[in-house]
């Protein structure tokens, strides 16, 4: 994992139990890719999983979508980007690139909206950039 002046970045290898009959990683663990990047990047700023739910809030997907650039294989290094982009209603962006480390080449992008849910009410809740903000240890990780 990384986080510097290009952001916040985690380095996942392709496993051969994730491609598909083509030899290609399958289409949906690119989403679980980008997950492990979202939760990586929280964790950097110092906020884990327990701790929202002690808060009595979860992030909520809302919104997903993967473009597929070129082909990953078994064997490959990718590192997977991630950033949030704030607004000022209930929900948020987040923007990833998967990128082959050897070459540099981008083989997905994913973007998603999301939101920070109060587990009882079952709503969003208004200002997500706040609650992360009073919750991180490092909250220029997560751009607040």
């Amino acid at each position: 994992m990384r986080v510097g002046q290009d952001g916040f970045a985690v380095r996942v290898s392709v496993r051969g139990y994730e491609t598909d009959s083509q030899g290609h990683l399958n289409g949906s663990v690119y989403l679980q890719y980008a997950e492990h990047a979202r939760w990586s990047m929280l964790e950097a700023a110092g906020i884990r999983q327990g701790d929202l739910l002690a808060k009595g809030v979860g992030p909520v997907v809302l919104e997903t979508t993967v473009r597929y650039l070129r082909e990953l294989r078994a064997g490959d290094e990718t590192e997977v980007s991630c950033a949030f982009v704030w607004g000022a209603g209930k929900t948020f962006r987040i923007e990833q690139e998967v990128r082959r480390v050897a070459d540099g080449v981008v083989a997905a992008r994913v973007t998603a909206v999301g939101g920070l849910m109060d587990l009882e009410a079952r709503k969003l809740v208004g200002g997500p950039a706040e609650y992360f903000r009073a919750m991180a240890g490092e909250p220029e990780v997560l751009g607040v």
